[in-house]
C-alpha cells in the first residue's frame, strides 16, 4: 500500500502533495475563504507534524483576512491553543468506552479529545488478533516511557510566549523603530565590537521591562 495522494510521476510523496496544497491555501487567503484542513502534518515525525499543524493554526488565526477554518487533527496538543487564541474553539466527536470496545456516537460536542482510538479502528477493520494484541502491549509501554503530558506541557508553553515579531503586526511602533535603526546602519564601517553592541541594544528593546510580564 502506498500513500493515497502520492504523485509518483512528479516524485512527490503524499506529505509533499499535502504541503504544496496547504501552501497554496495560505498564500491565497481572503475574507471570503472557507478553509477545510484534515490531518495536516501527518506523514512526517510526530514533532514535525505537531509543529507544522500548530504554526499553520497560528498563522490562520492571526491573518488579517480572519478566514473561517475547520481543522481536523489527531494532535491532542493542539487543543491547548483554544485557551489562548480567542477565535479557536475545540470540538470532538463523542464516544462511549465499553469494557473491550468503543462505540462511536457520531455526535459533535464542545471540547477536545484526549485519547486516540487507532487500535479500536484497526480491530473494526479486521486486523489479525495477534497484531492487535501486540499493538496494545507496545502502546502501554510507549505511554509509560513517553509521557504525553510532558509533550503537552512543552507545547502549552508556546501559548505563554510573547509573539515579539507577529506574522502580521508590521505597523507596531517597536518594529518600525527597529527597522529604522537597522536601515540606518552602515555595515561597511561598523566594527565587530560596534555590531555586537548594536545587537545587544536591539535585544534589550525586544525584552519586556523588568518586573513586567509579556502581554498575552
Amino acid at each position: 500500500r502506498v500513500g493515497a495522494s502520492d504523485n509518483i510521476s512528479m516524485g512527490e510523496s503524499t506529505f509533499m502533495v499535502e504541503m504544496n496544497e496547504t501552501a497554496s491555501i495560505l498564500n491565497n487567503l481572503s475574507s471570503r475563504s472557507l478553509i477545510l484542513l484534515d490531518e495536516i502534518g501527518r506523514g512526517t515525525s510526530t514533532y514535525d507534524g505537531i509543529s507544522i499543524a500548530w504554526a499553520i493554526s497560528e498563522y490562520l488565526h492571526e491573518h488579517p483576512s480572519k478566514a473561517k477554518v475547520l481543522f481536523a487533527t489527531h494532535y491532542h496538543e493542539i487543543n491547548e491553543m483554544a485557551a489562548t487564541f480567542a477565535r479557536i474553539k475545540n470540538f470532538t466527536v463523542s464516544v462511549k468506552e465499553l469494557k473491550d470496545d468503543v462505540l462511536f456516537l457520531r455526535k459533535l460536542v464542545p471540547g477536545g479529545s484526549h485519547h486516540s482510538f487507532g487500535i479500536h479502528v484497526a480491530k473494526m477493520a479486521g486486523m489479525p488478533q495477534g497484531v492487535l494484541h501486540r499493538a496494545n502491549k507496545i502502546l502501554k509501554r510507549l505511554e509509560k516511557t513517553h509521557s504525553s503530558e510532558a509533550l503537552s506541557d512543552t507545547v502549552k508553553k508556546l501559548t505563554d510566549e510573547q509573539m515579539q515579531l507577529s506574522f502580521f503586526n508590521l505597523d507596531d511602533p517597536l518594529l518600525e523603530e527597529l527597522r529604522d535603526q537597522i536601515t540606518e546602519l552602515d555595515i561597511d564601517t561598523l566594527t565587530p565590537v560596534e555590531a555586537l553592541m548594536k545587537l545587544n541594544e536591539i535585544k534589550k528593546m525586544l525584552q519586556p521591562p523588568s518586573g513586567k510580564t509579556p502581554k498575552k
